[in-house]
């Protein structure tokens, strides 16, 4: 486990910190920044027009082809079909390996059946490839938490407030988590 810790601090680390992209899947995420700052800077009821439109920009690969196979993959996990999600997902890596969205993908459906080893190392890739991917990183502390790592859990939560402050899911799994942390007050 602390191979993650470690992973996930360098991850979430560069993509904080990085002012050029050289990996070029991450030429998408240059053009997202101002989305991404406006998140950040963002009321809660404004956060949500702005979460829509970065999520809907993670979904573009470029190839219509790969957001069809990308889409299928996420009909197929919302119908609870995770082995036809994880095909559709894994044709979309095959063919466009810095697709961040398909790693993420993947990652939920693996999840979903049960398969927390592959699923934290798709969560992995689409952090390495996207560092500013709330959803994932969100996915790897909810993998923690299931995995029985309340502290690492705890703090990838707080990194995904960092990143997006009105993450509703990520505030209740805090406090979910505060007294198991940090401890009761006396």
């Amino acid at each position: 486990m602390s191979m993650h810790r470690i992973n996930l601090k360098h991850i979430v680390a560069a993509g904080l910190l990085t002012v050029t992209f050289s990996l070029p899947g991450l030429a998408q995420q240059a053009d997202l920044r101002p989305l991404y700052e406006r998140l950040q800077q963002s009321e809660a009821t404004d956060s949500k027009s702005i979460t829509r439109e970065i999520r809907m920009k993670w979904s573009q690969s470029g190839s219509d082809s790969m957001d069809l196979l990308l889409q299928r993959g996420k009909d197929a996990l919302e119908r609870g079909e995770a082995e036809a999600a994880i095909e559709h997902f894994s044709a979309v890596i095959d063919h466009a390996p810095d697709f961040a969205e398909a790693y993420h993908g993947r990652a939920q459906a693996y999840f979903g059946e049960g398969m927390a080893g592959p699923a934290l190392a798709d969560l992995e890739q689409a952090l390495t490839l996207n560092p500013h991917h709330f959803d994932a990183l969100y996915g790897l502390g909810t993998v923690f938490e299931q995995l029985d790592n309340p502290a690492l859990a705890y703090e990838t939560y707080a990194l995904v407030l960092t990143m997006h402050p009105h993450y509703d899911e990520a505030k209740v799994a805090r406090e979910r988590l505060k007294d198991r942390v940090e401890g009761r007050e006396l």
